[in-house]
């Protein structure tokens, strides 16, 4: 039986920076118990209370094979040994609390996981993206809170959950690899469209002039593509497994933020939070059908008339929300 939260002691322990402070309350954060629920509000309107400092938030990402722990490890080392405290969450929309991709990256991130100034995390998100967004956001708060000025958000996933965490950070890094076809494709995808630094990684030995050719022709593909409609993403190249070009890519971060502004920052985050809002309206009503004794009452017998063809779709979620209404 897990040892009950005393909320206080918990927020102090966050402020002071306590590591076994800041795993509690994002393990509270992140449970689905209506009671935990409660008092992770109350927890961060304590923490939300207390004078923080200013933190950069920065999505990452990229395609399969393209060494995002290597990056986000040799990242988090350079940025720890310039002083910066960094706090590291994987999200994987479709992990578990007990197993799935995510774990393994803390794994692979020995270096920076025993670095005093890095606190690494996967955030798993109960397999929504409503999760994703409620868990990870509200981690954010806590690291933050306990002094990490640098937040790196990892998405293992593709497509939706890039376009969600793209929504929750102030800069998104995409990381590509040469000969991926993402030049034109990824830009097709939309997921090049959300990011605000590419950065061609594995750019050493014989890849490196193929990683260079690749960044030229992306560069190229954005000025056709943004041009005219503000920051146009910079393209550059690294190496994550030899330490090479890391410097410059976080230069190209911290000219975005620069780039926003502090007014530009202040306006992205406050539409952050309320598109956060809604994202918690959503998980709470899904939470709340998936509760409701009138909706679990129907919903084998729609399943089965659903099967039989029975039942269009647009009828069946008008008897479940018919149902949820009356419960």
């Amino acid at each position: 039986m897990s040892r009950p939260y005393d909320l206080a002691t918990l927020a102090a322990g966050i402020a002071a920076g306590d590591r076994a402070a800041v795993s509690r309350a994002i393990t509270l954060v992140e449970s689905s118990r209506p009671d935990h629920r409660d008092l992770a509000r109350a927890l961060l309107a304590d923490l939300a209370s207390r004078p923080a400092g200013d933190s950069i938030r920065v999505g990452i990402s990229g395609v399969p094979g393209v060494g995002k722990s290597t990056f986000i490890e040799a990242l988090g080392t350079h940025l720890t040994a310039a002083g910066h405290r960094v706090g590291v969450l994987a999200v994987d929309p479709s992990s578990t609390r007990t197993g799935g991709s995510v774990l393994g990256d803390k794994t692979r991130m020995t270096t920076l996981a025993a670095d005093p100034a890095a606190y690494i995390r996967p955030s798993p998100s109960a397999g929504t993206l409503g999760g994703v967004a409620r868990a990870t956001t509200q981690a954010m708060m806590v690291l933050e809170s306990a002094g990490y000025d640098v937040v790196l958000v990892e998405t293992v996933g593709v497509g939706q959950s890039e376009v969600t965490v793209a929504g929750m950070v102030d800069t998104f890094l995409y990381l590509t690899l040469a000969r991926t076809g993402d030049q034109l494709q990824g830009i097709k995808k939309g997921i090049l469209e959300i990011a605000d630094v590419i950065a061609v990684n594995k750019a050493d030995g014989d890849r490196e002039v193929e990683a260079k050719a690749a960044a030229k022709d992306l560069a190229a593909a954005f000025r056709l593509v943004r041009s005219g409609v503000g920051w146009v993403p910079p393209v550059l190249t690294c190496s994550a497994l030899h330490g090479t070009g890391i410097d410059d890519v976080w230069a190209q971060v911290l000219a975005h933020r620069d780039w926003l502004g502090v007014e530009g920052l202040q306006a992205l985050r406050a539409e952050q939070q309320v598109a956060f809002t809604w994202a918690l309206v959503r998980d709470v009503l899904d939470q709340r059908l998936r509760a409701s004794p009138g909706v679990a009452a129907i919903r084998d017998s729609v399943r089965e008339r659903l099967l039989r063809g029975e039942l269009t779709a647009p009828a069946a979620a008008d008897l479940l929300l018919a149902a949820y209404d009356e419960s």
